[in-house]
């Protein structure tokens, strides 16, 4: 399992409340900060060619910037129009 593991940020890289985009092996992923609760996804909005690290958080959401879709950002679900596909969402050990 270990080889399996992957370093993509300090926690503290992330303030709370607020998301940042990093990688895994050239991967794109955006980082959020819950509350203190620390969640991953792809960076990459299912509905437009957007980076979700540059969207809004709010609460447990995450506002694409392009079109203002939602996702669950503790499960890649979309949660608001216009996006009907999840991205996906990464287990991390902290």
């Amino acid at each position: 399992m270990a080889d399996d593991l992957i370093l993509i940020c300090a926690v503290a890289d992330v303030p709370e409340n607020d998301v940042i985009g990093a990688s895994a092996n050239g991967h794109p992923l955006a980082v959020y900060n819950v509350d203190g609760d620390i969640y991953a996804t792809d960076d990459l909005c299912s509905h437009g060619n957007a980076r979700l690290s540059e969207g809004f958080l709010d609460g447990k959401l995450i506002e694409c910037p392009l079109h203002a879709g939602c996702f669950d950002v503790t499960n890649g679900a979309p949660c608001t129009p216009p996006v009907e596909h999840p991205v996906r969402a990464y287990t991390l050990l902290l």
